[in-house]
């Protein structure tokens, strides 16, 4: 009850960017798990086209709410968050509202031998989410997203 009390006191927009961000990494984690990875980027593609209302809008404090609500969602949803799965609902979150999003994947090779991977989005050169140790990541790809 006292999350849904909180939930409940947020302003009316964070409320919708905070559902919309549970639901897309809910999905983004279902499609990575069913989906050939190029054709869910197409559909995130799809989803990530600016609305004709949010056209030229550029809020730098839509940025902190983005990041606020994906890294939220990531506690509230532990099951269907990953780095991926965060980079991924952030880049499209980000498009939507004008803003341009990089999502970086480096690979490592960890203290036994064993094959890591991260994922992390960089929007305007600065990183927003997932940028913790970047420095030990060998770039492996950068999934740009289209500003339409």
């Amino acid at each position: 009850m006292k999350r849904l009390r909180k939930f409940m006191r947020l302003p009316a927009a964070e409320r919708r960017l905070l559902m919309k961000a549970i639901l897309l990494l809910c999905a983004v984690k279902v499609g990575l798990g069913l989906l050939p990875f190029q054709t869910l980027r197409r559909l995130l593609a799809n989803l990530a086209v600016l609305p004709v209302g949010l056209r030229d809008v550029e809020d730098p404090r839509s940025i902190e709410r983005i990041v606020w609500a994906v890294e939220l969602a990531g506690r509230l949803v532990p099951r269907a968050s990953t780095c991926l799965t965060q980079a991924l609902t952030a880049q499209v979150l980000l498009l939507r509202r004008g803003h341009p999003a990089l999502v970086h994947i480096g690979t490592v090779k960890g203290e036994s031998g064993e094959f890591q991977a991260h994922a992390w989005v960089e929007s305007g050169g600065e990183v927003l989410i997932g940028g913790h140790e970047l420095e030990q990541y060998s770039p492996l790809a950068i999934l740009e997203g289209e500003r339409r």
